[in-house]
C-alpha cells in the first residue's frame, strides 16, 4: 500500500522547499481521521480551497490512544495514512506522535492552518508560528451530525441488539 503523498516528517522540508520555489500556498490541517466519513471529506474539501498545497497531519496510533482511549483508534495508522493520501484534495500525508502538531507545524511553517469549528475560543497549537510569520489560522464549520465518535456510538448499539 504504498503512496507518494504518504512523507516521513523528517523528508517533508524538502518537499516544500520545491514547493515554496513555485509560489504555492501551503495549507495544513491535522487529526485522526479514525473513521473516514462525509463530514472528514468535506472538511478536507473546504481546507484545500484555502490554498495550493493541502498537508494533512495524521496522529499516530499511540497518539490516537493517549487522545481517544484505549479502544482507539479503530483503525491502523498506516491505513488512515492510506485512505486520507487518496482522497482528492490531500496532497501530502505526515503522521506524528505527539498529542499535538505543534512540532511538524513548526518545522512545515504552513501559509494557512485549518482546524474545525469546534476550536473557537481555544488555543490552537501552532497558531503562534502560522501567524507570527505572515499566516493565518482559519476554522471550518463541521457538518452536523457527521463524526467517528457517533459512528461508533452507533456501532456500538447496533452489537448490543
Amino acid at each position: 500500500m504504498e503512496n507518494g503523498k504518504i512523507i516521513e516528517s523528517g523528508n517533508i522540508k524538502q518537499e516544500l522547499s520545491k514547493l515554496r520555489r513555485k509560489s504555492k500556498k501551503i495549507v495544513f490541517t491535522n487529526g485522526c481521521f479514525d473513521i473516514i466519513h462525509a463530514g472528514h471529506i468535506s472538511y478536507l474539501n473546504e481546507a484545500k480551497t484555502l490554498g495550493d498545497i493541502l498537508i494533512v497531519g495524521l496522529n499516530s496510533d499511540k497518539s490516537v490512544r493517549r487522545l481517544k482511549g484505549g479502544d482507539r483508534p479503530v483503525v491502523s495508522e498506516q491505513d488512515r495514512a492510506y485512505v486520507l493520501a487518496n482522497i482528492k484534495p490531500v496532497d501530502y500525508v505526515v503522521m506524528f506522535d505527539e498529542d499535538t502538531p505543534y512540532e511538524l507545524i513548526k518545522e512545515i511553517k504552513p501559509d494557512v492552518l485549518v482546524k474545525g469549528a469546534d476550536y473557537e475560543g481555544k488555543n490552537i497549537a501552532g497558531s503562534d508560528i502560522v501567524e507570527s510569520s505572515g499566516g493565518k489560522t482559519v476554522l471550518i464549520n463541521f457538518i452536523e451530525g457527521k463524526s467517528t465518535s457517533g459512528i461508533i456510538k452507533k456501532i456500538k448499539s447496533k452489537a448490543d441488539i
